[in-house]
C-alpha cells in the first residue's frame, strides 16, 4: 500500500518544528547514522529537502545527491545506502526507471518518492516496485517527517527479522557441524545410528551421491586465518558456478581447524583442484573421497578424505589427492624399530655423525613413499616413545629450547611438509645429542668431584695442592681447576684454608696443644702462615679464638651448676 501526503506548500526557509517530531527513533535506533540519497534535477529542492531534514531529525542522516536516475544507480553501486527520496520526473532517467533498477540490486534501499503529479499510474508503477511512500508536492515538513517514521519503522522491521533469521541460521550452521564432527570422532558409530542422526537436520538433497573433501592451511596461517576467510575461499569457487553448486554444498570446520566440504555438485572439487594449482601466494592443500552413494556413508568418506589430506605431507607446494589415487600401497612392512634403539642407545656418546646417519637411513624417503602412510606414522610414533621421551624421562625437562622442539614433533601432520618434520626432527636429535653427552659429563664430574674432596678431606694435615689431587682422579689440570670451582663454589686454595682452619678451630676448642702444634696439625708449614690464614678467615687470633671458647665453656657450666 503507498501512502500519499498532500502538501499546501513548498517552503526553503523551514520554521522550527513541533517537539514532538524529535521523539520519532529510539535510542538504539539514534545511535547509527542511515545513509539517505536525495535524487532530483533541482539544485534548490535536494538542499531545501536536506536543510529540512537536518532541522527536524539533527545528527540522524548522512546525506548524499544525485541529480537524476542513472547518477543515483551509479552511486549506488559504490555506496549503498538505507534510503532513498526521488522525484519522478527528471532528464537522462526518471524516478520509475531508477526504482526499476533497484530491483535488481542486492540491499536495496527504502525508497520515498516526491511528485508534482498526483497520477494514478505513478502510483501503480511505484506500487508494483514497492515503495510505500509517495509525497506530492510542496512538501509539508510534518508529513516529510512522518513519511522518514514510517520507513524507519519498516526498516527496523526488516533488520530485525534478518538479524533473527541469520541468528537461527548460524544456529542450524552450528548444529550441523556438532553433529557432522560427532559422527566424526565416532568411528563405533553404525550407518543405522549415522542417518537416524544427520537425518533430522536440514540438508542439502544429495540423491545423487556426494564427495567430501578436507582442507587444510599451514600451521602459522592456521591459527591466523579466520575462519570467515577459509569459507570465502571456497565461496569465491561456488559463485563462479553457480546457485546449482552453493545449494548442493554443505561446508563447516573440523575439530582440527580445517574446511570440511560437504557436496553433492560434482564440478565442484575439479574446480577446486584448478584453483588449488593455481595458487601461488596462499598455499591450500585438500584430500578428497571418493563419490559416496548414501549418507549414512559419511563416516568412511571423511575417512578417505583425511587419509588422502595426510598424503600431501610430502608435498611442499599447494596441492590436492583423491583417495583413489593411494589405493594400492604397500601395507606389508617392518618398521625399523632396531635402528631407532640404536639412535637413542647412541645419543651422548661422542658420535654425532653416526647417530645422524641412522636417522637418515631410517627416514629416508625413497623408502618411506613406497608404503602405506602407516609406515611413516609408525615411524614418528617410535621416534617420540623410544628416543625422545625416554631422555626426558632419565635426564629430565631442564632446556626450555629443547622442550618446545621435543612437543613440536610430536604430531607429524602438525607440519606443513615431510622436509619441515624431517628438519625439526634432525635439529631435535643433534641437540639432544649433545644435551644427554653434557648430562652424562656432568654426572661424570660429579663423581670424581666427590672422590676427590673425600680424598683433600683425608690428606688435609699433609702436603697438599690442586695437581696432587687432579692427578689422583685423573682429570687435567687446568678442567679440574673450573670443575672444582663450579661444584663448590670455592676455589680449590679456599676450599684448603677452610678445611685446614675447621680442624685447628675444633682443636683450639678441645685440647691443651700449643698453638703451632695445631697449626702443624691441620697442615699448615709454619706457625706464621697458620695466624695470618687463621685471623684472614676468622677475624681473630688462634689464641683469642681459644679464650672465646674457653671463657663460653667456663661460663656454661656455672648456669649448669
Amino acid at each position: 500500500m503507498i501512502t500519499a501526503f498532500k502538501c499546501r506548500a513548498w517552503k526553503v526557509n523551514i520554521r522550527p518544528s513541533a517537539s514532538s517530531c524529535r521523539h520519532y527513533y529510539s535510542p538504539r535506533e539514534m545511535r547509527d547514522m542511515r545513509k539517505l540519497l536525495i535524487v532530483d534535477d533541482e539544485k534548490n529542492i535536494r538542499l531545501g529537502l536536506k536543510a529540512m531534514i537536518e532541522r527536524e531529525l539533527p545528527g540522524r542522516y548522512e546525506i548524499s545527491f544525485a541529480v537524476n536516475g542513472a547518477d543515483a544507480l551509479a552511486r549506488l553501486k559504490e555506496q549503498p545506502v538505507d534510503l532513498l527520496i526521488t522525484d519522478i520526473r527528471m532528464p537522462v532517467m526518471d524516478g520509475i526507471e531508477l526504482i526499476n533498477g533497484l530491483q535488481e540490486m542486492d540491499g536495496k534501499p527504502e525508497v520515498m518518492i516526491l511528485s508534482g503529479h498526483d497520477d494514478f499510474q505513478y502510483a501503480r508503477e511505484a506500487m508494483r516496485c514497492e515503495v510505500r511512500m509517495y509525497l506530492l508536492k510542496p512538501i509539508v515538513r510534518e508529513e516529510l517527517v512522518e513519511a522518514l517514521k514510517s520507513l524507519e519503522e519498516t526498516l527496523v522491521k526488516k533488520e530485525t527479522i534478518s538479524h533473527q533469521f541469520k541468528q537461527m541460521t548460524e544456529q542450524m550452521k552450528e548444529h550441523i557441524e556438532t553433529q557432522f564432527n560427532y559422527v566424526f570422532l565416532r568411528s563405533d558409530l553404525d550407518e543405522s545410528e549415522i542417518a537416524e542422526r544427520l537425518g533430522k537436520l536440514e540438508l542439502p538433497k544429495l540423491d545423487g551421491g556426494y564427495q567430501l573433501a578436507l582442507l587444510k592451511w599451514p600451521d602459522a596461517e592456521q591459527r591466523g586465518r579466520e575462519q570467515g576467510q577459509k569459507l570465502a575461499f571456497l565461496n569465491n569457487v561456488l559463485k563462479r558456478l553457480g546457485q546449482e553448486s552453493e545449494a548442493l554444498t554443505l561446508r563447516f570446520m573440523n575439530r582440527h581447524g580445517h574446511l570440511v566440504v560437504l557436496t553433492g555438485y560434482s564440478g565442484l572439487l575439479p574446480a577446486l583442484e584448478e584453483v588449488i594449482r593455481q595458487q601461488v601466494e596462499t598455499r591450500v592443500k585438500m584430500g578428497a573421497s571418493k563419490w559416496t552413494d548414501r549418507l549414512p556413508q559419511v563416516n568412511e568418506a571423511y575417512g578417505q578424505a583425511e587419509r588422502a589430506l595426510k598424503y600431501t605431507l610430502f608435498y611442499k607446494h599447494s596441492m590436492s589427492l583423491r583417495y583413489e589415487e593411494l589405493e594400492g600401497r604397500e601395507t606389508r612392512y617392518e618398521l625399523p624399530m632396531a635402528s631407532i634403539k640404536k639412535i637413542s642407545n647412541m645419543l651422548g656418546t661422542g658420535r654425532e655423525a653416526d647417530v645422524m646417519g641412522l636417522f637418515k637411513e631410517v627416514v629416508d624417503l625413497r623408502i618411506v613413499m613406497k608404503y602405506d602412510i602407516s609406515y611413516m606414522e609408525g615411524i614418528s610414533r617410535a621416534l617420540n616413545e623410544l628416543v625422545f621421551d625416554q631422555v626426558f624421562n632419565v635426564y629430565g625437562e631442564e632446556s626450555v629450547e629443547i622442550l618446545k622442539l621435543y612437543k613440536s614433533v610430536a604430531d607429524l601432520y602438525s607440519f606443513w611438509d615431510f622436509q619441515d618434520y624431517y628438519h625439526h626432527v634432525e635439529t631435535l636429535i643433534m641437540k639432544l645429542d649433545l644435551y644427554v653427552g653434557n648430562m652424562k659429563n656432568i654426572h661424570n664430574d660429579n663423581r670424581e668431584m666427590n672422590k676427590a674432596i673425600q680424598y683433600i678431606h683425608e690428606n688435609y694435615n699433609h702436603e697438599l695442592n690442586m695437581a696432587m689431587v687432579s692427578n689422583y682422579i685423573s682429570m687435567n689440570y687446568s678442567y679440574f681447576s673450573q670443575a672444582f670451582k663450579e661444584y663448590t663454589n670455592e676455589s680449590f686454595v679456599n676450599y684448603l684454608k677452610k678445611i685446614r682452619i675447621g680442624k685447628a678451630k675444633e682443636l683450639l676448642a678441645s685440647t691443651n696443644l700449643k698453638v703451632h702444634e695445631i697449626g702443624e696439625q691441620a697442615g699448615f708449614e709454619n706457625a706464621k702462615h697458620f695466624h695470618r690464614v687463621f685471623r684472614e678467615l676468622e677475624g681473630v687470633s688462634p689464641n683469642e679464638y681459644r679464650q672465646k671458647e674457653q671463657s663460653a665453656a667456663d661460663l656454661k657450666n656455672r648456669h649448669h651448676i
